[in-house]
């Protein structure tokens, strides 16, 4: 599939978020097809073509109660990430370099120093911006929701000493790795020591599941700190590959994301078909 084709059937699947909700039950493969302009037949290659499941299942995997669903049936404790929280710089100093990541002296320098390469691509929801240093991504935004402007003011504000640099071409194989290309995504990411714990949670949630920021907090060692927990997932400078979206609130509600909530319903539900996929092979 090539870039093209994967922004196009993002914006269709976004177009059918705003018919299922409100609709506010089910509706059927014609009318829902209808509704987006399409004909059945070319609405059911869409989505399996994109996804792998039928536009009927994938419409469940949309619905506003899929994140309750995945709460009951696929909820993660975190209690493998736990075990493995930090303690101390030089457990910290280790991550950062599993991670080929900065070190935490270059935390508080706020990139100074560093050149950070940026580009464009297309992914499976939508344009995303990447950035990044010689030894790694430190950045995806997702841009559908938010427009570009927004998305690079709000990642390169996360580095404001950094050089900035449009080098695309540099990024292209990580990016390409990051969304199931082949190859390795390095990672090479900075944050204060508590968000680097949550960050480390989220890397523990395996795709098709869910957690809570409670168990997040736990997990990185603040059993009390949802909230703070919450607000560090919502730092996650790499979004979807340290899986933010995988956290939702212990009700079972899709709370804010930082990318849109469509994007992360989007997400999901993307991993969901693609788990139910796998357990029929």
């Amino acid at each position: 599939m090539d870039g093209g084709d994967q922004g196009y059937h993002y914006r269709v699947i976004r177009r059918a978020l705003d018919e299922i909700d409100a609709a506010g039950s089910e509706l059927s493969l014609e009318d829902l097809a209808a509704r987006l302009g399409m004909s059945p037949a070319h609405f059911q290659r869409v989505f399996s073509r994109w996804v792998g499941v039928s536009p009927k299942r994938y419409q469940q995997y949309l619905a506003l109660g899929h994140a309750r669903a995945l709460l009951r049936e696929r909820f993660s404790t975190l209690e493998a990430a736990h075990g493995a929280g930090l303690s101390g710089g030089g457990r910290l100093h280790d991550l950062f370099l599993r991670w080929e990541a900065m070190r935490p002296g270059d935390y508080a320098r706020r990139g100074a120093g560093l050149t950070i390469r940026h580009g464009w691509f297309r992914s499976p929801f939508g344009e995303v911006l990447a950035m990044g240093t010689e030894h790694g991504l430190c950045g995806l935004a997702f841009a559908e929701e938010t427009g570009r402007d927004a998305a690079f003011a709000d990642m390169a504000a996360r580095w404001p000493e950094a050089r900035m640099q449009a080098a695309p071409e540099a990024l292209a194989p990580w990016v390409e790795a990051a969304f199931g290309g082949g190859g390795r995504a390095a990672l090479h990411v900075f944050g204060a020591p508590f968000q680097i714990k949550v960050w480390e949670a989220l890397l523990a949630i395996p795709s098709g599941h869910v957690t809570t920021y409670g168990q997040i907090a736990r997990a990185a060692g603040a059993p009390k700190a949802a909230r703070a927990a919450g607000a560090a997932v919502g730092r996650n400078p790499v979004a979807w590959l340290i899986p933010c979206h995988r956290a939702i609130a212990g009700s079972g509600k899709l709370t804010g994301y930082h990318w849109g909530l469509p994007v992360k319903r989007a997400m999901l539900a993307w991993e969901s078909a693609r788990a139910e996929g796998a357990a029929k092979d």
